[in-house]
């Protein structure tokens, strides 16, 4: 990132560049897996793509299993879903119904999708019979800071000419209740929008997105700032955000008080565990089990990854981890 120090970025820009830019975190990089800097849901092992396989199946036949169904994977990363959904063979594949979108916008990342998959830079424009699936996206997309000083401010981010960040304040009008010095807030404009905007393309359909998120935007207000902005590299909490931008990703939990604002209320609020659980997660398990306990005597690929879904699903369900997630669902229906 190059500015010079009498210039001044409002923080959703610096984010943006930080981790989208030339030189920002995910175009020199940055991304999920092993091997990456963060695990979600799909890199704990094959089991979640899985069981938004069966999702997607359900969501197919009660579009009335149509001869062509979407699925857009939105922030898709390195595909890490992509292949664990093919793998898993759905009907709506099978029945040859299936087209496979991965949105993703570092370059890096496409070159790694699997050639089976469409693999795009940006959202198409609709309209869509089918869904579209945001997994760990919307608290990854800029979003505007405001910091209590005596009264609400917006953080601007400036560098010196030693070549330090710092913030700038400057008042705005919000009408939000006073907080602790020092308190901040997100205003997550971008998220709202894209799910409005997603929405609109749907005709048909669902958008389903599985993140960390609040009920209101209180609520971060008046947590330590430090426990729902994170900063990760490496598999390790980074430094503060200001802290080497582009070297590290910048994350917020998602207040679900501003999505409706512009993409109206959810249809459905679960928990990822209820979530799972509602689609069949116990079912593979049992069935893992059960492929397990007829070849451990002489164990194939097929046993050992079979075993493993009782390990995934422990980590998946976790009541104080990825367990806790959320997943919000917006259904459009055509003859509605």
């Amino acid at each position: 990132m190059q500015f010079t120090e009498v210039e001044a970025l409002r923080f959703d820009e610096f984010m943006a560049e930080a981790l989208y830019g030339p030189r920002g975190f995910y175009s020199q990089g940055g991304r999920a897996g092993r091997r990456g800097d963060f695990i979600t849901s799909p890199e704990v092992g094959p089991l979640f793509g899985a069981v938004i396989a069966r999702a997607i199946d359900e969501w197919w036949g009660q579009a009335g299993s149509p001869k062509e169904f979407t699925v857009i994977d939105a922030g898709a990363g390195p595909g890490t879903l992509a292949r664990a959904v093919l793998a898993a063979k759905p009907d709506v594949l099978v029945e040859g119904a299936l087209r496979y979108l991965c949105v993703e916008i570092s370059a890096a990342q496409r070159a790694l999708h699997p050639p089976e998959v469409l693999s795009l830079a940006e959202m198409p424009h609709g309209p869509i019979t089918g869904v579209v699936i945001a997994n760990e996206l919307l608290d990854n997309l800029p979003f505007r800071l405001m910091v209590f000083d005596g009264a609400w401010c917006e953080s601007f981010v400036r560098r010196s000419r030693d070549g330090q960040w710092f913030e700038d304040l400057h008042p705005v009008d919000l009408d939000w209740p006073p907080a602790a010095h020092g308190s901040r807030a997100p205003v997550q404009d971008a998220a709202g929008q894209w799910v409005a905007d997603t929405l609109d393309r749907v005709v048909d359909g669902r958008v389903v997105v599985f993140d960390y998120a609040v009920a209101r935007t209180v609520m971060l207000a008046a947590r330590p700032w430090r426990e729902w902005m994170r900063t990760y590299r490496g598999h390790r909490p980074g430094e503060h955000y200001l802290r080497d931008p582009g070297q590290q990703d910048i994350t917020a939990e998602v207040a679900i008080d501003q999505l409706s604002v512009s993409a109206g209320e959810p249809d459905t609020i679960r928990s990822q565990a209820q979530w799972l659980q509602l689609h069949g997660i116990d079912e593979l398990v049992a069935e893992g089990k059960r492929i397990w306990a007829d070849q451990a005597a002489r164990p194939g690929l097929e046993a050992i990854k079979a075993r493993s879904r009782v390990s995934e699903a422990e980590a998946l369900l976790d009541p104080h981890g990825l367990g806790n997630f959320t997943v919000l669902e917006w259904i459009k229906r055509s003859w509605a």
